[in-house]
């Protein structure tokens, strides 16, 4: 172990421009640069500069790694490796760290492996100062910490296999992502887009295709005191995502207050719609491992009338942009917008024939079990990733 001050040929703060005014000129990092621990050149700032001579010292060079030092406290430490791409020139901007290490004695790829790891996450807490609104380390802080100095050969191994992991682990997410598109495409070749109604398919409202839509239990009907490590699942805002759901912070209640709640059952297959939060409004299908829920308050139970209106061709329309754009004019809320069970039964959607509507379900059907493969890969590759960081780094 060496510390990192005696490792790096600097640690330094950058360039102190004032960025947002002119988005011309050469790109300059920002904190949000990188937020996913990559080197986002979508998300770089600007102010004008052309002539790059007053800054030519806080150009990055390829190796170099930013790294987060003011920021809320969770984002402390975050870390990224730049890499270089061709001719392109990049200013280290403030409010990031830029730490270039002594190539004779650190690999740059080993270095920000390392600094994702626990190992070296969990010694920001040692060096962080509090305030109201966000958290700080200093310069000097950070390099009295250790970092681990195997030799370059032993370095480069290392970070040969985490690379062949993390390479799979980012084409699978790539796989997914083009998938996603995939569907959406598909969408809007089958139906338009749900604003202009091209087909001029019959309109009707929510309200008007559903067998239910209604709110989970609100306030008394549901305590902290009925909660279990078992029982009934209980669905919550933050299982909802965009035509997916979430399995995570899993809550149940007891089997013997369920039985007083019954009829807010939800099923395997059934919509949930999140009415809160970012974005306003969101819907998943419950998934077939859950066989019976109740959905918490903020959370509407869907059933769709399915003579009518097929369930992945509803998901997918109130996930649609034209159906966002319509809820979020209609949400109220300041410190948290939402929308209400009744705002959703009056939206409007269009019915095309239900056969039409079920081929597209049988196509979503046939991607998602794509996706289902894809995902059992990147499970494995994210599984493999963690245990090599942890043999590597503790």
């Amino acid at each position: 172990m060496a510390k990192l001050e005696d490792t790096f040929v600097f640690i330094r703060n950058g360039a102190s421009i004032k960025q947002g005014e002119d988005d011309t000129g050469y790109p300059i990092t920002r904190i949000e640069t990188i937020s996913d621990r990559v080197v986002n050149r979508e998300k770089m700032g600007y102010a004008g500069i052309t002539d790059i001579e007053k800054y030519k010292d806080y150009v990055l060079q390829d190796g170099d790694i930013l790294m987060s030092h003011i920021n809320s406290e969770i984002h402390l430490g975050k870390s990224a490796l730049y890499r270089k791409q061709g001719e392109e020139v990049i200013i280290h901007g403030m409010n990031l760290l830029c730490l270039r290490p002594n190539y004779e004695l650190l690999d740059s790829a080993f270095v920000n492996y390392y600094f994702n790891s626990n190992a070296f996450i969990y010694q920001i807490p040692n060096i962080t100062k509090k305030s109201v609104n966000q958290a700080s380390f200093s310069v000097s802080a950070l390099k009295k910490l250790n970092i681990p100095t195997p030799s370059l050969e032993t370095q480069r191994k290392i970070a040969a296999n985490l690379d062949k992991v993390t390479h799979t682990i980012d084409l699978c997410n790539a796989i997914l992502e083009k998938l996603d598109l995939l569907v959406k495409s598909r969408f809007v070749e089958m139906f338009g887009d749900t604003y202009s109604n091209p087909m001029n398919w019959n309109r009707m409202s929510f309200r008007q295709v559903s067998k239910r839509l209604s709110d989970g239990p609100f306030g008394s009907n549901l305590k902290s005191e009925h909660y279990s490590d078992s029982g009934v699942r209980v669905i919550r805002l933050g299982n909802i995502g965009i035509g997916e759901f979430i399995d995570k912070d899993k809550s149940f209640i007891q089997i013997e207050h369920y039985e007083k709640l019954k009829k807010y059952t939800c099923r395997t297959g059934d919509i949930v719609i999140g009415t809160l939060g970012e974005p306003n409004l969101r819907a998943c299908r419950i998934p077939d491992y859950i066989d019976i829920a109740i959905n918490k308050a903020d959370c509407v139970h869907f059933i769709p009338n399915d003579e009518i209106l097929n369930v992945t061709f509803a998901c997918h329309y109130i996930n649609c942009p034209e159906t966002l754009a319509l809820a979020s004019s209609m949400v109220h809320g300041q410190t948290r917008t939402r929308i209400s069970s009744g705002q959703i039964a009056e939206l409007p959607i269009y019915l095309p024939p239900i056969d039409l509507q079920q081929q597209f379900a049988a196509f979503v059907e046939q991607t998602d079990k794509s996706k289902l493969a894809v995902k059992q890969v990147l499970e494995k590759a994210e599984t493999l990733k963690k245990a090599l960081m942890q043999e590597y780094f503790g």
